[in-house]
């Protein structure tokens, strides 16, 4: 009943156009509806609603037109990577950067395979790093690899270790920095772990910023400074608050509970550590295909129903310590090496698959030990990045396309 289009946010936006509302993500023939849901946030299925509002209801013409749209997401990733690459590294790098990302298998396959929003958030989450190294104040440069340093145009060494001059982004940018991350949240938000480091990243230069020798003092002025200085990130504080807001209030409305953003995580805990867990995720757990799990979802809510699921995996893991150590280690392992395929495939698919995620894993952390090696800028921001945006995957579950935006 075409549930792989869309999974979820296909049902979501079934019931949406059938007057039932944002609810029934796992209706099937045997339960039809089953009440308001938050365990998606709204950014991909309301636009898959419009898409489906103008072209049918999981038609060939509503699947043609999504993928077209992912795919010009994923181009234009290519140009937020041409952006970092220039501003970190220099044109040559960000020329290859960019055709990599065009051309290489792995990075084409959600945008023309998966109806889900993996490749639209990962062209936010390219563009809101691209626009946080704009707002640090780091430029284009030429980066050696015989001297290992950054040059200018005329050849002049460009420090790399810290901003020297002092920068404040412009107000716009922090309109642009709330709003990308705004939308990021109401489509991704497991990747919100990010936005601390990235915020704190951009401001440091500026709150750390001290008089050169000689010059005046600035201590006069130092407070004042700090509330001009602190006035941008509050302006997009207050711009990603303004967009998550109507969905939060829904949620109270609908389930008085506070849902800030999505409501799955106990489910997904128990699918991904409760009893018989080996790493991956147990679908055999899931709604949409344990009748079971469906009937008690609808009877008791989805709210009461992620509590009870929430319980029993939390219950598991303090009596399984050691077990939920190794299923964190596999995880990793995955995140990293690949997440295992089904054992029918032949085997060169699967080896071929491996080398294939493994390829960016590996040139992506020597990248990173270079780049951490001769100070490149925002170096340790994207080591934050490889730090953080792996971590709710390593408790919870594991899949390839989670890896998409860090890629």
């Amino acid at each position: 009943d075409h549930f792989q289009f869309g999974w979820e946010a296909g049902r979501i936006v079934r019931a949406l156009l059938t007057g039932y509302g944002y609810s029934d993500p796992f209706a099937n023939a045997f339960l039809a509806h089953t009440g308001p849901t938050a365990w998606l946030p709204p950014l991909y299925p309301l636009l898959l609603a419009g898409i489906f509002r103008l072209f049918g209801v999981y038609t060939h013409a509503s699947a043609w037109v999504l993928f077209t749209l992912q795919s010009a997401f994923s181009a234009a990733t290519a140009l937020a990577t041409y952006q970092i690459a220039a501003r970190c590294f220099s044109r040559r790098v960000a020329l290859w950067s960019a055709w990599i990302w065009a051309l290489y298998p792995a990075a084409m396959q959600y945008a023309v395979r998966w109806p889900w929003e993996t490749t639209i958030s990962t062209a936010l989450f390219s563009f809101v790093l691209a626009l946080s190294l704009r707002m640090r104040g780091v430029e284009s440069g030429q980066w050696s690899v015989v001297s290992g340093k950054r040059e200018g145009k005329e050849g002049k060494t460009l420090k790399t270790d810290s901003l020297t001059t002092y920068h404040l982004p412009l107000t716009t940018d922090w309109l642009y920095f709330g709003f990308l991350w705004g939308l990021i949240a109401l489509s991704n938000s497991t990747l919100l772990i990010f936005l601390p480091v990235c915020g704190l990243w951009i401001l440091l230069p500026n709150l750390t910023q001290r008089s050169s020798p000689g010059a005046p003092s600035m201590r006069p002025h130092r407070m004042g400074g700090i509330v001009h200085t602190l006035s941008g990130p509050t302006l997009a504080a207050l711009v990603f608050l303004a967009l998550i807001a109507p969905w939060t209030l829904r949620n109270q409305r609908v389930f008085h509970a506070f849902i800030p953003l999505r409501g799955n995580f106990g489910a997904e805990l128990f699918m991904g550590n409760g009893p018989g867990s080996n790493g991956l995720l147990m679908e055999y757990y899931h709604p949409f295909q344990d009748p079971q799990q469906l009937r008690d979802y609808a009877t008791l809510g989805e709210v009461r129903y992620v509590a009870r699921q929430g319980a029993a995996a939390h219950a598991f893991i303090a009596a399984h310590p050691a077990h939920f150590a190794a299923d964190v280690a596999r995880r990793a392992y995955f995140f990293w090496a690949g997440v295992p395929h089904p054992s029918d495939e032949a085997w060169y698919n699967e080896a071929g698959r491996t080398l294939n995620f493994a390829f960016i894993s590996l040139a992506g952390l020597m990248g990173l030990a270079l780049a951490l090696r001769h100070r490149i800028p925002a170096a340790g921001l994207f080591a934050c990045a490889f730090l953080l945006l792996p971590i709710p995957y390593y408790i919870v579950t594991v899949h390839a396309r989670f890896r998409h935006p860090l890629e």
